[in-house]
């Protein structure tokens, strides 16, 4: 028999295939995700030529790419042949993904559902169509070094212009010029800066962020290129890069630790309130020792801060972006309800939570880390009103703590918390 019956007899063969398929393996870590409890797109969609299943998000970009790279049937509405239905028992995704993902770099990134649709594009494309997971030599992203023009927004009027730009990873520099024979407008160091790709407010789909830290200040540069396979190629080149700087400079640490710090997409730039935002990032930023770092901005300076996990990091944003979020009313203004202190060698910092389970959740944090960092003797002490000073504070409420800090270049004070 050469066609099936559209319906019944594709879902027949559908339930037969799966069968001899694992049902947790994914299409892109997000496809082909069969149990129930599972919030992912049911894979009616296939690739018969490939032998993939597929979800519908992934089913547009494979007929995108042409049927002589992937032949895609639905499940259920298309005709099946015998010797199809056949292909597929005969690869499936595990089989396919072992060919065509068999030399993915480290420091490439790995889309999930919830990133950008270039970046789950290009992972497609990069490993189907251009197949540079199978093939060395087309991973023109590893070698530490890319020259090429992509659009910058201007700093006064906004507007776009054409820029070269020059990745340098045995200098440590990104540089870019405006006039190409000229000397380069601008040169960030290459370690200490983050990427984030296609954030929403550039308004491109094919466009990076590039943050870092000048004069104490966070700055960004805003980027986009027309081709969204240039910009992939940029975005990879910055974090391959990277990684062998940080491998360089940590030939001990676990290649495991090191992708961690690869630049990722800010969680969150943060709620402003008169001047307070929280913004994320998983690079240092001034922070060079931090896993798990964060930005507090305030008006007068800006703290870098690091937790010990993603989870104990998460923690404290919420509280912060609570504290922010929440308005200031006159009596908040005058007094505060739930003041504590951090008293250094220094100066006493007066800080205010905005409940006592506030309060008691910062209380009840460990503060000590082992460092090779100089330690000094600081103390966490409760206070009555925000004002007192802080010998006014009883012996018996006074909570000691050890903190580990480190003055940097932005004047800055990073804390680390851990056990």
């Amino acid at each position: 028999m050469a066609f099936v019956e559209p319906i019944r007899g594709a879902a027949r063969r559908r339930r037969s295939v799966e069968v001899s398929l694992p049902r947790a393996l994914a299409e892109n870590a997000f496809a082909f995700r069969t149990e129930r409890r599972r919030t992912v797109a049911y894979p009616d969609w296939a690739s018969y030529n490939l032998g993939i299943f597929i979800c519908m998000r992934c089913a547009s970009i494979h007929r995108g790419m042409g049927a002589h790279i992937s032949q895609v049937k639905h499940l259920k509405l298309d005709r099946w042949e015998d010797s199809q239905v056949q292909r597929m028992r005969d690869i499936g995704n595990i089989v396919a993904k072992n060919k065509y993902e068999e030399r993915v770099p480290p420091c490439y990134r790995r889309p999930t559902k919830n990133d950008p649709q270039v970046l789950i594009e290009q992972w497609i494309r990069a490993k189907y169509q251009r197949e540079e997971f199978t093939h060395n030599d087309r991973q023109n992203y590893l070698s530490g070094s890319m020259e090429g023009f992509l659009m910058k927004r201007g700093k006064e009027d906004n507007r776009y212009q054409l820029r070269k730009f020059i990745l340098n990873e045995s200098e440590d520099t990104l540089k870019y010029h405006v006039k190409e024979n000229k000397e380069p407008k601008g040169i960030l160091k290459l370690s200490e800066l983050n990427v984030a790709f296609a954030p929403s407010k550039i308004g491109q789909m094919n466009s990076m962020q590039l943050t870092f830290i000048k004069d104490g200040s966070t700055r960004h540069i805003y980027v986009y290129h027309d081709d969204p396979e240039i910009i992939n190629t940029w975005y990879m080149a910055i974090r391959c890069a990277k990684l062998h700087l940080l491998q360089v400079a940590f030939p001990s640490a676990p290649q495991s630790d090191l992708i961690l710090r690869l630049p990722k997409d800010f969680a969150r730039e943060g709620h402003e309130s008169n001047g307070y935002y929280i913004k994320v990032s998983n690079t240092g930023n001034g922070c060079k020792e931090a896993r798990f770092p964060f930005h507090l901005v305030t008006p007068d300076r800006i703290f870098c801060l690091a937790a010990i996990s993603h989870e104990d990091r998460a923690g404290w944003l919420v509280v912060l972006q609570q504290a922010i979020k929440r308005p200031l009313s006159p009596q908040d203004s005058t007094k505060a309800r739930f003041p504590f202190y951090l008293v250094t060698p220094d100066r006493s910092y007066c800080l205010t939570a905005v409940s006592a389970a506030v309060a008691s959740r910062l209380y009840q944090l460990d503060l000590l880390h082992h460092s090779d960092l100089a330690r000094g003797s600081h103390r966490l002490a409760r206070g009555a009103v925000a004002g007192d000073k802080a010998a006014a504070v009883p012996q018996d409420s006074t909570i000691e703590a050890t903190l580990v800090r480190k003055r940097t270049t932005s004047n800055s004070m990073s804390i680390f918390s851990g056990r």
